[in-house]
């Protein structure tokens, strides 16, 4: 450890000497780790977001209940402290016909001019009932049972759909690591293995004089780590610009779907990438040099 501090201007050097000997194919090489680098970031922000989506609607897990039109005021009380008593049921509320028509209002946004088009309103009052998402289907079935009720509306289809979503966006994005991984480390490896043919009699030369394979490998090593860092920080640029103008035109379009926000999405994705680009770029270097040990 003490003589690569010690030689840390000349292993400085080499690197250099050995990126400038084959700087086309390098720099073509920290381009394409970066490409791929970007895709992966793509793919795990899909799979973040996706999540964040589903885990938010968990939350929010709610069934509206509508019950029979004859129901006096009374009567729909009643209903809902029974439904309120339910095994699973978080609250139950009373939402009118006005409420309805405000929230939809709410939703729409500029477009809430179409309800107009309406000689009657298309609102009924209902029951909002607020859930425990691991008990629903007891819930639902308890429902079923009660007296009063004409029809029930989950979001079980709809949480079951986007959990099938949230399991497939995982499974690409663990495909994704590894085929990045593979990717990463064939091109790193590739580049060392050029390096270390260039060079091949400077080496012969430094075994010759006694010295450790080390002492060898590390210049090497350093390079491989540099240019996989390089291309990391040119997806890591990406990633910051692709998120920020995508959120840019989505924000005020999808205010209902609650996204991460776009600086924690940014950090985490810019740790994987810098992180992963770090790690594949020492073990690429490794199986470079090593694998062309014998030159």
């Amino acid at each position: 450890m003490k003589n690569i501090f010690y030689n840390w201007g000349y292993f400085l050097k080499e690197v250099k000497t050995s990126i400038r000997l084959n700087l086309i194919a390098n720099l073509f090489s920290s381009i394409c780790i970066g490409l791929i680098f970007f895709i992966l970031s793509i793919v795990v922000s899909g799979w973040w977001i996706s999540g964040n989506v589903v885990e938010a609607i968990q939350k929010e897990a709610e069934i509206s209940v509508y019950f029979q039109e004859s129901l006096s005021d009374p009567e729909v009380m009643q209903l809902s402290e029974r439904i309120n008593q339910v095994v699973g049921v978080r609250e139950a509320q009373i939402v009118n016909e006005q409420e309805a028509h405000d929230r939809m209002v709410k939703i729409l946004g500029n477009e809430a001019h179409v309800l107009e088009v309406f000689d009657d309103s298309p609102f009924t009052s209902f029951i909002e009932v607020n859930i425990q998402l691991d008990k629903a289907q007891v819930v639902l079935e308890e429902l079923n049972l009660i007296t009063g009720i004409e029809h029930i509306r989950d979001n079980q289809e709809v949480l079951s759909q986007l959990q099938r979503i949230v399991q497939v966006l995982s499974l690409v994005g663990y495909l994704g690591i590894i085929a990045v991984s593979l990717s990463t480390l064939i091109i790193t490896s590739h580049i060392i293995r050029l390096g270390i043919y260039a060079r091949r009699e400077e080496i012969n030369t430094l075994r010759l004089l006694g010295a450790p394979e080390t002492f060898i490998a590390f210049p090497f090593l350093l390079e491989g780590f540099i240019l996989s860092v390089i291309g990391g920080l040119m997806a890591v640029v990406l990633n910051i610009w692709t998120i920020h103008f995508i959120y840019s035109r989505i924000s005020g379009a999808l205010t209902f779907i609650p996204l991460l926000p776009a600086e924690s999405l940014v950090l985490g994705l810019s740790v994987l990438i810098l992180s992963l680009s770090m790690f594949f770029g020492v073990i690429g270097s490794s199986m470079g040099f090593f694998s062309a040990k014998k030159v």
